[in-house]
């Protein structure tokens, strides 16, 4: 099914481990607290789909501390730090290499369903979308983080990170297949699938919210793991590429410039009489 993780090379680099660490301590903070409008407690089931390294799962697993969590993703290596980072919490808590276009999960499986920073890396989201609200149980809830690349905004230097922002998402989503702005297509998704009770969020990542250097770690990882593949679907050189995220990453240590992040966070529930 290589076809549809087009970003597989990029997930499975090194880089994504540090980048799922310090865009979990980045949000968490924040999306923590979105959790209260659920009014869910006791004995829940919840599926973690395209769980990673388990940063997430580990956080919900104390979170609900009688919820039976399945975390699944479609790299073995992630899924073994997963494991590991979640063994105190025992059998209810399980990994599973699974694809999220086609769960082996019956219909209306589950209380709770996530889907965190990964619409933005495969094709036809809408498809992932229909088949997370498949698995979810009438009266049920859905929350995302569909990312979109053109709510990051540093200050100008001497390049314009406007312009690497504008452009870079546009053409490396064009040659892989993938839609880099879904963070606002995905309502659409859920209006269509008549979903209730449908709401967008912001968490907002920025200079004043997030210690800087966590901030700054998120950069370095992207840096790392994608400079290479940027300069093969762009006008940039790697050494532009690199040059660009140097320069923000420069610019997130600088107590005297600003930066933000903005990360949709979009929930939804079953209709009850689905």
């Amino acid at each position: 099914m290589t076809d549809l993780n087009p970003h597989m090379k990029q997930m499975a680099d090194e880089s994504m481990v540090r980048t799922l660490s310090a865009q979990t301590r980045a949000i968490w903070p924040q999306e923590s607290k979105l959790f209260a409008r659920y009014a869910l407690s006791g004995e829940l089931n919840i599926l973690d789909a395209g769980c990673g390294t388990g940063e997430c799962t580990a956080r919900l697993a104390e979170m609900y501390p009688q919820a039976r969590i399945l975390g699944v993703d479609v790299l073995d290596s992630s899924l073994d730090l997963a494991r590991g980072r979640c063994a105190e919490f025992g059998a209810r808590v399980t990994f599973a290499n699974q694809s999220i276009f086609a769960l082996p999960a019956p219909d209306a499986t589950y209380h709770l369903v996530l889907n965190r920073h990964v619409l933005h890396s495969v094709p036809h989201a809408e498809r992932v979308i229909t088949e997370l609200r498949r698995v979810t149980k009438p009266g049920g809830w859905l929350h995302l983080i569909p990312e979109d690349y053109d709510m990051i905004h540093f200050q100008n230097g001497g390049l314009d990170p406007s312009a690497f922002w504008h452009e870079t998402p546009r053409a490396f989503g064009t040659a892989t297949g993938v839609d880099l702005f879904v963070g606002r297509n995905a309502y659409t998704v859920f209006h269509q699938l008549a979903l209730t009770d449908i709401s967008i969020e912001y968490v907002i990542v920025d200079t004043l919210r997030v210690p800087r250097e966590t901030f700054a770690e998120i950069f370095i990882a992207w840096r790392d793991g994608y400079a290479e593949p940027i300069s093969e679907v762009t006008r940039f050189s790697p050494a532009e590429a690199r040059a660009h995220f140097d320069q923000m990453i420069a610019d997130l240590r600088d107590p005297s410039r600003y930066a933000v992040w903005m990360v949709p966070v979009i929930a939804a529930r079953v209709p009850a009489g689905a």
